[in-house]
């Protein structure tokens, strides 16, 4: 059998299993069966959950820089940001802002106020530049919390704040953006992993807010609220990715951040095409390789990563609603499990498997 170098570069598979775990499960699988192939493993994020574990793993000398933080529901929440060798700051918004710190969900006062906290603690270290991570929001606020936390205000028709949330948009009445912190020197880019404008049937709140708990008749006032907003704000509110996190891409982009496609951005700043370059397989996956997919995230990327270096490439994903065509092999464990909860139950152990039937299916 003739050795060949692997590149093993999944996500997460959200709400059972860190992309560092997928990567290790595949690892395992494919070693089992081909020992003499050498692995790199390299766990990958596109912007949602997972984005800081990606950077602190693949980029010697990262650093975590612990704060507290406001959480989405007013509770203090230990939080962090990563410094990366150079002075590039990572903030991620499932880490200070995310939809696993509530319990119960609140569709319509959760807010980000806590991400901008995290980022203008970066901003007080003094970083050169910001990568800031968006997915994982609880939120629908359009990025008015972090603005806020910022140097931002939003007032209503008595010149009051406006309250924190989703729902507060409804009485915005003035934006002053004139008192926002100035962007690092070397700019702060959005990694983003999804293209949806702010408003809208493909919109933040129609498309993303029934996951944070909103029902239709919330879905109508958070639209409303965003577009409100909106009005308020030099922004054009069907920039793809505006609608990111609840809104939250709209709001940094009214700060000066610039988007970037996540899954891209993220695989760049750990070295991942020059990996890719060199070997002749990439393993990825995801939770759910479905529509979306394409629309920046990881596999789609390592995919065309893999194509353009003449390497085959292999999926293992929990549930495959979509072609695999740009894949030599696909592997769903709700199929190799016999069903998503068995397979949700064990994840690592299908990952396993499902690795070892495409080692298994290689070339020799």
């Amino acid at each position: 059998m003739k050795s060949v170098q692997v590149v093993v570069a999944p996500d997460s598979f959200k709400g059972t299993a860190s992309a560092i775990e997928v990567a290790g499960a595949i690892a395992a699988g494919w070693a089992s069966v081909r020992e003499l192939d050498e692995l790199r493993l390299m766990p990958m994020a596109d912007g949602g959950e997972g984005t800081l574990e990606a950077f602190e793993v693949a980029v010697p000398g990262a650093r975590r820089m612990p704060v507290i933080v406001t959480g989405p529901d007013d509770r203090a929440v230990d939080a962090y940001w990563l410094l990366l060798p150079g002075g590039t700051g990572v903030v991620e918004l499932a880490n200070s802002s995310g939809l696993t710190l509530l319990d119960p969900l609140r569709p319509l006062t959760a807010h980000t106020h806590g991400f901008g906290q995290a980022i203008a603690a970066a901003l007080d270290h003094g970083v050169d530049r910001l990568l800031l991570a968006l997915g994982g929001s609880s939120s629908t606020d359009a990025g008015l919390g972090a603005l806020t936390a910022l140097g931002a205000r939003a007032t209503d028709a008595a010149g009051r704040a406006v309250m924190p949330g989703g729902l507060g948009l409804s009485t915005v009445a003035a934006v002053e953006l004139g008192g926002l912190r100035p962007l690092p020197p070397g700019g702060a880019r959005i990694l983003c992993d999804v293209t949806s404008p702010l408003l809208g049937p493909a919109g933040a709140a129609a498309v993303f807010a029934p996951q944070k708990g909103a029902s239709l008749e919330q879905v109508a006032a958070l639209e409303s609220g965003l577009a409100r907003f909106a009005g308020f704000v030099a922004v054009e509110p069907q920039t793809p990715g505006a609608g990111a996190a609840g809104g939250t891409g709209f709001g940094l982009l009214a700060w000066g951040a610039t988007m970037a496609p996540g899954a891209a951005a993220v695989g760049q700043a750990l070295g991942v095409p020059g990996a890719v370059a060199g070997a002749a397989v990439v393993i990825t996956g995801e939770g759910r390789f479905d529509a979306q997919s394409d629309a920046g995230k990881v596999p789609s990327y390592l995919a065309g990563l893999a194509a353009d270096a003449g390497a085959r490439a292999y999926l293992v994903a929990g549930l495959i609603e979509a072609g695999t065509e740009r894949f030599a092999g696909a592997e769903s464990l709700t199929e190799l499990a016999g069903g998503g909860a068995a397979a949700m139950n064990d994840p690592l152990r299908w990952i396993t498997l499902a690795a070892r039937r495409l080692a298994a299916a290689q070339p020799a």
